[in-house]
């Protein structure tokens, strides 16, 4: 009898001590829309406290070399939901607001992280910010999400029947009660529910009962919480409003209560997931949709600083974003990564962490698993290049180890050493002309293999000769 109960005794020690990467982790993606890259405390911003994301950031692995692949809202969200740059399937503008258009939106031949996942036997949930497309065909409950909570569209106001300022044209703004986009229902699956309530707030607390709610599922859990701040338009709570009263410019001290209310809602979630016993054995990807539009179309008064340019740009400030990625059960915590890493890795990392088979459909990934890398077993860089094409091929960017090289609507190919030049200051393509000539050969090929798009604002065809690709190759 006496042993018996101590082999009782070692197989629960055991099963007590089993490794909590053996069971498979819950999936948190967390999107910032339009953060500037230095609006974050972990970024080295200073004056928006952010303290839940930067114990977030202290928890996990802060990629410093973090990129999306587009500098616009909607079609990055297609690169990084797909695992696939977007211009494959011809995604490279943002989709008209209309639920009529059936070819503005996601493409129905596109896997998504999400079907992956529940064909895994994932419990599948998206809050907030959707922008792939309005037409019932792409609603999130048909791309692969059990469960959703949001709105369809591009923005959305964050104060129950507030005005909204928009864009009437020519750099000019009126403001509104009743754009359509920025006034949309918020919907709980298909049916529509009452806005109550500072938005970016209820998003958070949608998550924080999506997170309880889906404690003692017997089966793990993928949530997508896309909020739609910092994104314009520039509202915010009054409390968060007075806590910044310093802040002389009313638009920056607007943004600062918006990124302090993402903060607050984050670590309301974050809470929920220690109070439950879920921290250890959930995965978790922060980052940002694109940079901060600090002077362009709907600038909110973001700051990208060290980096040059901005939301809508292939300079740094436009494709560098915060990225995290924590998981306390496999990923040392406290640590940062130089490599260069993009969004369209946060599919492959999932599904390798949720030991997902992948879909058929999946084979032609652009993304890696980046879990080898921030682990260290591998210590080489998870891509040799990293490319950008943007407006259907009005400008390209390329990065390869510390060169990137860009041209953008018609000017001379540039060229800069990252590791001198960050903020991309010092054109050596002149100095450099095999380097340049190289990477411009690459954003040749790599574009060679990508169609036109799809929808948009694109009128031309032959994307390469319209650029003059072939001739910056040339040796």
């Amino acid at each position: 009898m006496r042993r018996l109960l101590s082999l009782s005794l070692l197989l629960a020690t055991a099963l007590a001590a089993a490794p909590a990467a053996e069971v498979r982790p819950n999936i948190l993606l967390i999107v910032a829309d339009d953060l500037g890259y230095n609006d974050v405390g972990f970024q080295g911003g200073r004056d928006i406290p952010t303290p839940h994301l930067d114990r977030l950031a202290a928890a996990g692995v802060r990629c410093t070399d973090g990129y999306v692949s587009y500098p616009v809202c909607s079609p990055s969200r297609a690169g990084f939901l797909t695992g696939r740059y977007q211009q494959r399937f011809g995604y490279e503008f943002n989709p008209k607001w209309d639920a009529t258009a059936v070819t503005h939106g996601l493409p129905l031949s596109e896997t998504t992280l999400a079907d992956s996942l529940r064909s895994a036997g994932y419990t599948t949930g998206a809050i907030g910010k959707w922008h792939l497309g309005a037409h019932p065909q792409f609603h999130p409950n048909r791309r692969g999400f059990d469960e959703y909570f949001g709105f369809l569209g591009g923005g959305h106001r964050y104060l129950p029947g507030s005005l909204v300022e928009v864009e009437v044209g020519a750099g000019k703004k009126a403001i509104v009660s009743g754009d359509a986009e920025q006034s949309s229902p918020l919907l709980r699956n298909s049916t529509e529910v009452p806005e109550v309530g500072e938005l970016t707030t209820r998003l958070g607390e949608e998550a924080t009962a999506s997170v309880t709610r889906h404690a003692r599922d017997s089966k793990p859990w993928f949530l997508y919480l896309a909020f739609n701040a910092p994104h314009t338009p520039m509202q915010a709570r009054a409390d968060q409003l007075a806590r910044f009263a310093s802040i002389a410019d009313e638009r920056r001290r607007t943004y600062a209560a918006m990124v302090a209310t993402v903060d607050e809602a984050v670590g309301r979630m974050l809470a929920a997931l220690d109070a439950t016993g879920q921290r250890e054995r959930t995965l978790i990807f922060f980052i940002s949709d694109n940079g901060g539009p600090m002077t362009k179309r709907n600038a909110n008064a973001s700051v990208n600083s060290p980096l040059r340019g901005q939301k809508g740009d292939v300079f740094e400030g436009g494709i560098r974003v915060p990225f995290l990625v924590v998981w306390p059960a496999r990923i040392p915590a406290g640590g940062t990564y130089a490599q260069p890493v993009i969004s369209l890795d946060i599919l492959p990392t999932a599904l390798a962490a949720a030991g997902a088979t992948r879909d058929a459909k999946l084979a032609a990934l652009d993304g890696v698993d980046l879990l080898p890398f921030l682990t260290r077993k591998n210590s080489a860089g998870p891509h040799a290049r990293l490319f950008w094409r943007m407006d259907g091929g009005e400008a390209f960017a390329v990065r390869e180890g510390n060169w990137k090289w860009l041209r953008t609507y018609q000017n001379t190919p540039q060229l800069y050493d990252l590791s001198a030049d960050l903020g991309e200051t010092r054109d050596l393509a002149a100095a450099r002309p095999e380097i340049a000539a190289r990477l411009a050969s690459a954003a040749a090929a790599w574009n060679r293999g990508l169609i036109a798009p799809a929808f948009g604002n694109n009128p031309f065809g032959g994307l390469i000769n319209r650029t003059g690709l072939e001739k910056d190759s040339a040796p």
